[in-house]
């Protein structure tokens, strides 16, 4: 049941980064939402390893927007220097 809550709260925290961070990314909405199922487990393994969390906690939905928008700003970078063609 927590890696469903997990994923459910990636979704919404998938949308609240790409409204935070607007700009155009490949794929759109289905890869941003993607992005932040992603954050949000980014942000359980952090907060887990970094003791913020115990047990059976995972992170909210701050802490999986903050993961969010940490995986949507490296994908960003990532996919910037990609698509950009040498001079």
């Amino acid at each position: 049941m927590n890696l469903l809550w997990s994923a459910i709260i990636g979704l919404i925290a998938g949308a609240l980064a790409k409204l935070i961070m607007p700009g155009r990314d490949p794929g759109g909405i289905w890869i941003t939402m993607a992005l932040g199922i992603i954050g949000a487990f980014v942000a359980n393994v952090l907060g887990h390893s970094l003791g913020w969390y115990h047990g059976d906690e995972s992170a909210g939905l701050v802490g999986s927007t903050f993961g969010a928008i940490l995986v949507l700003a490296i994908y960003r970078l990532i996919k910037g220097r990609s698509t950009r063609s040498p001079i």
